[in-house]
């Protein structure tokens, strides 16, 4: 049987890929006005195209997305949103999928495809980990995005979780930038990209149902990013534990 699920996996994986890419090439022209727009009418736009994209793709490949605790952002400030990170599904799960306009912190690296870097650019504060010159800019092209009205949303963790615990340690940048910036945390866990596309398989995708869930928001106000972070992850482990 796990033969079979391995072979259906990466027919699957083919179809997904192959309606990605075709459908990629019709929405970028509703995209095209992102070229023109400043912040934060560009995210907005930017948000509101990849979410009928997205909807479409998710739908279609087996992979419908529930999303509960919207109720969290009513009357709440802009903010820095924190979520695990299992898969490449992922970014395209949570960015379109927020309560409000949002920019995310993305690998560099994927920008320089035609097209997709494009898309994938105009919703993303992009950085390059491996150069200190481009981590700084991007904390401070972050705080910007944040002076515009728009949440900021990071993965703390760094990169995929490819452990079998609920999270992996977090890196410290999301709470220095919300300590400094004064604004609350929104901790959000994204349910079952894992089974769907593990990061430890090559080309391989399992349809199957998607959650998104917003917690509680947490006040940076009067805590340092240490303490902030600690109470961020127990917060989010403890829950993932309790709905996983």
């Amino acid at each position: 049987m796990n033969f079979f699920k391995e072979i259906f996996a990466r027919i699957w994986a083919l179809w997904a890929l192959l309606f990605f890419v075709s459908t990629m090439l019709i929405a970028y022209i509703f995209y095209i006005p992102c070229h023109f727009l400043k912040e934060p009418q560009k995210a907005n736009w930017h948000r509101y195209v990849s979410r009928v994209w997205m909807f479409l793709f998710l739908t279609l490949t087996g992979c419908p997305l529930k999303v509960k605790g919207k109720k969290y952002f009513k009357g709440l400030p802009n903010c820095v949103i924190v979520c695990n990170h299992n898969s490449l599904l992922d970014v395209p799960v949570t960015t379109p999928f927020m309560a409000r306009a949002n920019k995310t912190i993305a690998k560099k690296s994927f920008a320089v495809f035609p097209i997709f870097g494009w898309i994938y650019s105009f919703g993303s504060v992009l950085v390059d980990r491996k150069n200190d010159a481009s981590r700084r800019k991007s904390y401070e092209d972050m705080k910007l995005v944040l002076s515009q009205g728009l949440d900021m949303v990071i993965y703390p963790e760094g990169t995929r979780n490819r452990t079998d615990n609920p999270l992996t340690a977090f890196h410290d940048g999301a709470f220095r930038l919300a300590v400094d910036t004064n604004k609350p945390i929104v901790p959000t866990l994204v349910f079952n990209t894992r089974k769907i596309s593990p990061a430890n398989k090559f080309f391989y995708m399992m349809p199957h149902p998607l959650e998104m869930h917003f917690l509680q928001p947490i006040e940076s106000t009067g805590l340092s990013p240490k303490e902030l972070k600690e109470k961020v992850f127990a917060v989010m482990w403890e829950y993932f534990e309790k709905n996983k």
